[in-house]
């Protein structure tokens, strides 16, 4: 796969839009514990970043999906990975099933705002007792009349705290396991609807991450996403995008972090010489951008076969298994090798290390993408 020119400079703008629009800002947010969403994307969205594959009835741009590689590798050059990740919620998290599955009403009522950036979107997915096993989901969703009447607690919500709305999984009849569960569009001012508590994290700081309760709360039939009872299927193919999208900003950041690495062993001088000379640490680093180098290919070759209209569901699989564990190898040696300077919270090295612990737990835990394809390869798992 060779990208064109419209392609880099594509990449050119985005790049420019992280180094001057965004990166300035990261420490303050990261103080603050939450970044703008609703000042930020309206300035993405005049890119047409926030819907670069969807339709452009609804305020999309229409493109391929080799954009929203470039993208997600450019935004591994935010200094706050939590930026990153709120963007990847608002683009491949919380609205490719409304894009793919919605009706035009409800396309034209929330996802062309979330495509403007005048809506900031979440997902609700996961539950205080039910994390990786979707199928434990508890939050119940009771037919009244034309109404809809939720109940029921989300945990980890991305956006939580900032959204207009969220796309919620729910039990939506009395079948167990995988059955019965719908995807419904809920705004948050809905009366019943409330951010419970915005939730203090080990890293990740300047995106905002709430609990969410629903307590009674009153939504149109309407508002589902698709046909009813078919919300377990589609929510795992918005997962497939979500790993993706993952994968592609962890190439950004790892590379990001090794050129930064690399620039300041060749400036720190160690016994009379720049340490870069050691080889031993040369030898590292320069195995982890081979590493990068594979995972980037692999991505290459998964957004060739989804744009074939391929399945790629063992493809994003093991490109979100091995970005997570990736980036927790560089986010540690590149601290590693900063030394003292690297541990402290002064220095880039810190954040980097801490933001990228969650890469292995979020959007799927190592464990369980390990079961999926074991899975897939014949294991009773």
């Amino acid at each position: 796969m060779r990208f064109s020119d419209e392609h880099e400079a594509f990449r050119s703008t985005v790049r420019s839009l992280v180094d001057h629009v965004i990166n300035p800002h990261v420490d303050e947010w990261e103080r603050a514990g939450t970044f703008p969403a609703h000042e930020l994307f309206p300035q993405l969205a005049a890119y047409g970043l926030l819907g670069l594959e969807y339709e452009p009835a609804y305020g999309g741009e229409g493109a391929s999906h080799l954009f929203s590689l470039i993208a997600g590798e450019e935004y591994g050059r935010i200094g706050a990975a939590g930026v990153a990740m709120a963007i990847g919620v608002q683009t491949s998290m919380a609205t490719p099933a409304l894009a793919q599955f919605g009706s035009a009403e409800l396309k034209e009522r929330f996802l062309a705002p979330a495509i403007a950036g005048t809506a900031v979107a979440a997902i609700a997915v996961t539950e205080p007792d039910a994390g990786s096993d979707v199928a434990a989901i508890t939050t119940r969703a009771v037919r009244d009349g034309d109404d809809w009447v939720i109940t029921g607690r989300k945990l980890y919500i991305t956006n939580g705290v900032q959204a207009d709305w969220v796309c919620l999984l729910a039990r939506t009849s009395d079948e167990g396991g995988y059955r019965g569960m719908s995807q419904i569009i809920v705004p948050t001012t809905t009366p019943g609807f409330s951010v419970s508590r915005k939730l203090d994290k080990l890293g990740n700081r300047s995106s905002d991450t709430a609990e969410l309760v629903l307590d009674d709360v009153h939504v149109p039939v309407e508002n589902t996403i698709g046909t009813p009872g078919r919300g377990f299927e589609q929510q795992m193919r918005q997962f497939v995008v979500e790993r993706m999208s993952a994968a592609y900003s962890i190439v950004g950041q790892c590379r990001y972090a090794l050129d930064r690495t690399r620039d300041y062993l060749l400036s720190r001088e160690v016994f009379g010489e720049p340490l870069a000379t050691k080889q031993y640490v040369a030898f590292r680093l320069t195995e982890l951008s081979a590493r990068v180098d594979l995972l980037r290919s692999h991505n290459l070759q998964c957004a060739t076969d989804l744009m074939a209209g391929e399945d790629v569901t063992r493809m994003a699989t093991v490109a979100k298994l091995t970005a997570g564990r990736l980036a927790r190898d560089v986010a540690d040696l590149c601290l590693q090798f900063h030394g003292g300077v690297g541990y402290m919270e002064e220095n880039w090295t810190a954040r980097f290390f801490r933001d990228m612990r969650l890469s292995s737990i979020g959007g799927g835990a190592d464990e369980v993408m390990l079961k999926v394809l074991a899975r897939l390869d014949g294991y009773p798992v």
